[in-house]
């Protein structure tokens, strides 16, 4: 006779609107653009819908996937337009993430730094996609201010993820969160310098912190859900991209840390993608031809559904 056990494991869902809106001087006869708005599927994440419109006529609408995994979408378009609005619409299910009690139970940081030094030498697909994280990146440079800064966390023979855990409340303490203090070209060194920035700047800084001490992290670009005041109702719009940092473990495999928050991220983070830095994940680039001088608006709203569970039979 077989034993049969149930296991009811539980599930956030949440609706994300994720608005991206140009207006031009003059019209825009040529847009060629490349999205980062289509979440990623992991272990921890579902997409039950997704859709991505664009308000204009399009020539060309291509899905694909980038170096890093990432699902990704390409437009053209030639139609004259003044206004141009790209909106994705998302439906995610999030599932158990690990537990801050796990992070004693991993191996100390030396032995992953050894064994990725040793990496040509091993068969192992994973830790070789590992390394796509170990070096520098376009906004990520080593320097032995952020080795210094890391190793008071990272002290020897330190479980892996503690010590990242440890390295991401001081970020959280030591640093403020100013919007206008930065911008998207302020180099690593001027926001150590400075000890402020945004959830980009803290998200690059403990990269470049882990890296520094020959560590694989990567940058995750999602959203948050965020809390409006008590009393207060949630404000459409008025959400945020957001920024956060995974480390590599051999036991527990990519773990997620917000520096922003000083937290593990558990399950009111959503994911679209990652990268090195925020240059492989960036929601929206391109070019266009025409179009003078342009204001651009952001507007995100993430809300909530009705939270299921799934069982499941043993």
């Amino acid at each position: 006779m077989n034993d049969i056990s149930m296991s009811t494991t539980p599930r956030w869902r949440y609706r994300v609107v994720h608005e991206t809106s140009y207006r031009y001087q003059s019209p825009v006869t040529l847009s060629h653009q490349l999205l980062h708005l289509t979440p990623r599927q992991t272990a921890f994440q579902t997409t039950e819908a997704h859709q991505i419109t664009v308000d204009v006529p399009l020539d060309e609408f291509v899905e694909n996937v980038d170096y890093f995994g990432n699902p990704t979408r390409r437009f053209v378009t030639t139609q004259a337009h003044r206004n141009l609005l790209v909106r994705a619409e998302s439906t995610l299910i999030l599932g158990a993430r690990p537990q801050l009690g796990q992070l004693r139970a991993t191996p100390p940081w030396e032995s992953l730094r050894d064994s990725l030094q040793l990496v040509q030498q091993s068969r192992s697909p994973i830790l070789h996609e590992a390394c796509r994280y170990l070096y520098e990146s376009p906004h990520v440079r080593w320097n032995s201010a952020l080795e210094r800064f890391a190793s008071t966390s990272f002290l020897p023979r330190r479980p892996l993820l503690e010590a990242a855990f440890d390295l991401t409340r001081r970020i959280f303490t030591e640093f403020e969160f100013d919007n206008s203090a930065t911008t998207i070209s302020t180099p690593l060194e001027k926001v150590f310098e400075l000890r402020k920035g945004v959830c980009q700047d803290f998200a690059q800084l403990m990269i470049g912190c882990l890296r520094s001490l020959g560590l694989p992290a990567r940058y995750v670009s999602g959203y948050l859900l965020t809390h409006p005041p008590a009393g207060q109702a949630r404000m459409i719009g008025a959400d945020a991209s957001h920024a956060w940092v995974s480390v590599y473990c051999p036991v527990l495999g990519w773990t997620d840390f917000d520096p922003t928050n000083g937290c593990l991220v558990q399950k009111e983070h959503m994911s679209l993608g990652w990268g090195r830095d925020f240059s492989d994940v960036t929601p929206m680039r391109g070019v266009v031809l025409g179009g003078g001088e342009q204001q651009l608006q952001v507007n995100v709203t993430v809300t909530p559904l009705l939270a299921s569970n799934s069982t499941s039979v043993a």
